[in-house]
């Protein structure tokens, strides 16, 4: 009873829905007053092992796949709220596409707006040794177009954008990336193949109208 209240707590203090939560605490305690659980030597690694399994279903209950085009390049365009993680979570990609499906990655600075966000991309790229395309502190639209313009020149088969942190009510931000995204589907039919939103742990139910 203490655990199952204290995951409460933790999920309602995180702003996660309150109907979620009466139905994950429902199927969590269903499972952990099961006999399985009763009978374990350790009963207590048993309840983190349901509340981690039930989390996952939860959350889709399978990794999703990342998108390869038939035809390259393949554009992925992050977007999210700044701070929240894009430029390494860009780093992460890059390095998997590179090293687990053996691509050619580059990286297309967009976030002319945030302090030192170039420089944290390039740092990133040197240090995986993938190239990454910025025109400094100029129109995002424009660097995007020339940064793909560059990488099909180069031959470089997967490309990710590093676009600025940006909320919903930021009007002129969000017709930034429509712009962005309408360019790159200009240059190539049906790019950008996928589009993610990186949020962190603090987003809450506002990740739903972000």
């Amino acid at each position: 009873s203490d655990a199952i209240k204290e995951i409460r707590m933790a999920l309602l203090e995180a702003d996660v829905n309150y109907k979620i939560v009466k139905e994950f605490i429902a199927e969590v305690e269903k499972k952990a007053l099961g006999q399985d659980v009763l009978k374990s030597l350790t009963p207590g690694q048993q309840v983190v092992k349901i509340v981690r399994d039930e989390m996952t279903e939860l959350l889709g209950g399978v990794t999703s796949k990342i998108n390869f085009t038939p035809n390259p390049p393949t554009i992925i365009m992050l977007v999210g709220l700044q701070g929240s993680g894009k430029t390494t979570t860009i780093g992460k990609i890059g390095n998997m596409v590179c090293k687990k499906h053996h691509k050619k990655p580059m990286f297309i600075a967009c976030d002319v707006y945030r302090p030192a966000a170039i420089d944290q991309l390039k740092d990133i790229g040197k240090g995986l040794n993938i190239e990454v395309y910025e025109e400094g502190k100029g129109n995002p639209v424009d660097i995007s177009k020339r940064g793909i313009e560059y990488a099909k020149s180069k031959g470089y088969d997967y490309i990710l954008i590093d676009t600025a942190g940006r909320l919903q009510n930021k009007v002129n931000l969000m017709k930034e990336l429509e712009k962005i995204n309408k360019v790159i589907g200009n240059l190539i039919e049906g790019a950008p193949h996928e589009t993610l939103l990186v949020i962190d742990a603090t987003t809450g139910q506002n990740g739903i109208s972000q």
